[in-house]
């Protein structure tokens, strides 16, 4: 199908948080279960969030042994050690089958589609983030045209050059994207370089900004 002259000729997906179930649930449960402040792992992860462990580990600098050790060096200097090990095991999500079916039409109807993910891999080459060598995840990673992953390409979302490749490949200059990603700090530089962006807290809410933003309705 052609999509000549239609507003929008790519539509981007983050994949946690948004193909997948929010890892932020399961941080939720740990810090209660271990009587731990509300939202401490995601302000460890938002300290020096251009140069921390998790920023080192999602760019491929670290490999996950050395996020081990940092990971808890970081969260000890905040009054509450944790390890990474325990930290990674929080983030394998549940697929989200209604934003799967979007996936679906969306490819459909034309639109070249990216999956741009910030993840991991642990030292024997497994992704861990994006949960690859799961059969649903691998199912529904086969249905990107593209996917741009950080520990392969070098770089991270918010960074620039990461969306830079993701259009690269999507062949559709900025202006002619949807985005959609549950971070706002994600977002932010997607929207600066002329994307359309939609955050996603509620799915089906985001599922319904999308459709208005396409010009469908998704059931």
């Amino acid at each position: 199908m052609s999509l000549t002259g239609a507003p929008f000729g790519a539509v981007l997906f983050d994949f946690g948080g948004v193909i997948l179930s929010s890892p932020f649930d399961a941080f939720a449960d740990y810090e209660r279960r271990n009587d731990l402040p509300p939202t401490v792992l995601r302000s460890i992860n938002a300290t020096n969030p251009d140069g921390n462990a998790w920023a080192r580990f999602e760019r491929g600098d670290v490999d996950a042994e050395e996020f081990d050790r940092l990971f808890a060096e970081e969260s000890e200097a905040r009054g509450h050690r944790v390890a990474g090990r325990e930290v990674l095991a929080l983030i394998q999500g549940t697929v989200r089958p209604r934003m799967v079916e979007v996936l679906r039409r969306v490819n459909d109807l034309g639109y070249v589609t990216a999956c741009l993910t910030n993840n991991f891999h642990r030292n024997d080459g497994a992704d861990v983030a994006g949960g690859h060598g799961r059969p649903e995840v691998d199912a529904v990673m086969a249905l990107f045209d593209h996917v741009v992953e950080s520990s392969k390409v070098g770089v991270r979302k918010p960074e620039r050059r990461f969306y830079e490749i993701a259009l690269e490949l999507v062949g559709e200059p900025a202006e002619r994207c949807v985005f959609l990603d549950d971070l706002g700090v994600n977002l932010k530089p997607a929207k600066a370089m002329g994307m359309t962006t939609i955050k996603v807290t509620d799915p089906d809410a985001a599922i319904a900004e999308l459709g208005t933003a396409l010009g469908i309705t998704f059931p």
